[in-house]
């Protein structure tokens, strides 16, 4: 597993990193045994980072990342707080803070948290001193280790790289949604903010898998969310509508090498990206987290490959989402 170093993390990491959304809820059902399954099944390819956060299942995504941290060393834990309330800056206050990282301090079974990160908050968080003066004292407590931020936009994230604790910022990359590319990554590397890449499959557009007829589980966020009703549309086929989404695959196949899938495609051309500490594909099963953490010893795509990327973003989904986010 090729490895890359977050300087303010003070931590190296493998290239693929595990998501645990799956693991807790609105993908469909994933019992217990299959999850610790998954689990497992990363770490024993070399698989260092695992992401969850405390509203994935209320609490089920933790409490499995927890069982599983036990069993297993050298592991780094990310979660992430703030979306189990109100999205009102009023609500991220210390107190809050305070009884967030209580909370998944006890799921994960951990005295100090690896990696906290807000949640996507509202963008005035990003501005507020009083936030980030909350989280330097949870480190100066050692609730947690170090703390970053979850993104919605590339100007959010350039705000929380500004701030001098912010370790990481987890973003939204992949080969539908390339605007981070241009300042975010440049910004996080000069200032030694680690970038960990989110929604790399697009919801599993980019999987290859999907066809006009797919249909996904009512209690799927594909189903649920797909025009914004529930979270921020981005969050969901990366905000970009499903028949483009399918189309843009279609065009995108000439480019993967022989013996490749298109997922390993898709997450090698984000690993390949300067700036990209860790990508975080999610996983159902232990076939399907294999498959990703195979990524991480694959070599880097041609230049071609890179140029056809550009080429069908720029043609097909510049106009649907370079602005939006």
């Amino acid at each position: 597993m090729e490895t890359r170093n977050i300087d303010r993390l003070n931590r190296t990491t493998g290239v693929i990193g595990l998501g645990c959304w799956q693991l807790g809820a609105d993908w469909g059902e994933v019992d217990e045994a299959d999850a610790m399954a998954v689990l497992h099944a990363a770490a024993d390819d070399g698989v260092t980072f695992f992401d969850t956060a405390d509203v994935y299942g209320d609490g089920r995504s933790e409490t499995l990342v927890g069982r599983f941290r036990a069993e297993r060393d050298g592991v780094t834990v990310a979660t992430k707080m703030g979306r189990r309330v109100e999205q009102t800056p009023e609500n991220y206050t210390a107190a809050n803070f305070t009884a967030w990282v209580d909370r998944s301090r006890r799921n994960l079974g951990m005295d100090t948290l690896d990696l906290v990160q807000l949640h996507c908050p509202p963008t005035p968080v990003y501005a507020d001193d009083a936030v980030f003066d909350a989280l330097d004292a949870l480190v100066e407590k050692q609730a947690i280790a170090a703390y970053g931020v979850s993104v919605e936009t590339c100007e959010q994230a350039l705000t929380a790289i500004a701030r001098p604790g912010v370790a990481t910022v987890q973003i939204i990359l992949n080969c539908l949604r390339l605007k981070p590319l241009e300042r975010v990554l440049p910004a996080a590397t000069d200032a030694g903010v680690g970038v960990i890449a989110r929604v790399p499959l697009a919801s599993g557009l980019l999987s290859g898998r999907y066809t006009a007829d797919t249909t996904f589980a009512q209690d799927d966020h594909r189903t649920y969310n797909r025009h914004g009703e529930a979270f921020d549309v981005g969050e969901t086929f990366s905000g970009v509508p499903y028949d483009v989404g399918l189309e843009a695959v279609s065009r995108l196949r000439a480019a993967v090498p022989d013996g490749w899938t298109m997922a390993q495609f898709a997450l090698r051309w984000i690993a390949d990206q300067p700036g990209v500490s860790v990508v975080i594909p999610g996983a159902r099963n232990p076939e399907q987290a294999h498959a990703n953490t195979s990524v991480g010893s694959l070599p880097r795509l041609s230049d071609d490959a890179h140029a056809t990327v550009r080429a069908v973003y720029d043609d097909l989904v510049r106009p649907l989402v370079h602005d939006r986010w």
